[in-house]
């Protein structure tokens, strides 16, 4: 059976997407989609990605209107919580212990959930 590959993108609505683009190339380093041969694309680098579909009651990405949460992999979590909240971004860091690693959560400007995954060494 052909299997999918990885995600090849993430697409969803806004009500300013040239803004809230902005703001994830600012805040988190993803590149926006080139529009000419100088620029280059976000790549992220190989490793685990949960796909997990949850039941529409779930309270887990807080907002309930909210349908979707991205999780992004980030190699030091404590810098990264610095860096946003030197910009002024509110983060909650988890303070629970996982075998699999340290978290934080935070939302952009229009409220769409993010989490901020830290794998632990080798859980990746």
């Amino acid at each position: 059976m052909e299997k999918v590959l990885a995600i090849g993108g993430l697409f969803f609505r806004s009500n300013d997407p040239k803004k809230l683009a902005k703001w994830y190339r600012d805040n988190l380093g993803i590149n926006l989609i080139p529009t000419g041969a100088d620029q280059t694309p976000w790549k992220q680098e190989a490793g685990t990605t949960a796909f997990a579909p949850f039941a529409a009651d779930s309270d887990y990405f807080g907002d309930a209107k909210k349908m979707w949460m991205i999780n992004f992999r980030v190699a030091d979590l404590d810098a990264m919580v610095l860096q946003l909240e030197a910009v002024g971004i509110k983060v909650t860091k988890n303070t629970d212990d996982y075998s699999y690693g340290k978290f934080a959560r935070l939302n952009d400007p229009e409220g769409n959930p993010i989490e901020l995954w830290q794998p632990l060494d080798g859980s990746d």
